[in-house]
């Protein structure tokens, strides 16, 4: 098993922290995230001062970055700059798991436990408190 510092539960997606801000000061953040068939993740947004890395080792990611379609292979890689308008997706049959890195490390833990609190409240979640969490972290959705 591998030595995850945190994992989060949000809806259907699973979180895997491999680093985060606190190991790399504040450097980067490191994550698997497990998708299962037909989710999505999430609506799509740009991070204002966050590059992130991608690199597949389950199934097949379909992301839509700046309006592109690209499918990641296990085994491939791909990278989103700052300010490129992005979302992935799982459109296939089988789980996908890959692994992201961010960097600066605004966007980690924090951000997702506070996604997930929302969600816990049995309700679909309020779209306006959605967006104040993703801007409080540095995301903007499109």
């Amino acid at each position: 098993m591998k030595p995850y510092k945190e994992i989060i539960q949000l809806g259907q997606l699973e979180l895997r922290f491999l680093l985060d801000g606190e190991d790399t000061n504040q450097q980067m953040v490191m994550f698997e995230l497990l998708i299962p068939p037909g989710a999505k993740v999430p609506v799509p947004h740009y991070h204002v001062e966050v590059d992130e890395a991608v690199y597949g080792l389950e199934g097949v990611l379909t992301s839509i970055v700046n309006g592109q379609t690209i499918e990641t292979l296990p085994g491939e890689s791909f990278y989103i700059p700052r300010g490129d308008v992005h979302y992935h997706a799982n459109l296939g049959t089988e789980n996908v798991n890959t692994l992201f890195v961010l960097t600066p490390a605004s966007i980690g833990p924090q951000y997702f436990r506070d996604l997930r609190a929302l969600m816990q409240a049995g309700m679909p979640p309020d779209p306006a408190k959605v967006v104040e969490i993703m801007g409080k972290h540095g995301l903007i959705p499109a």
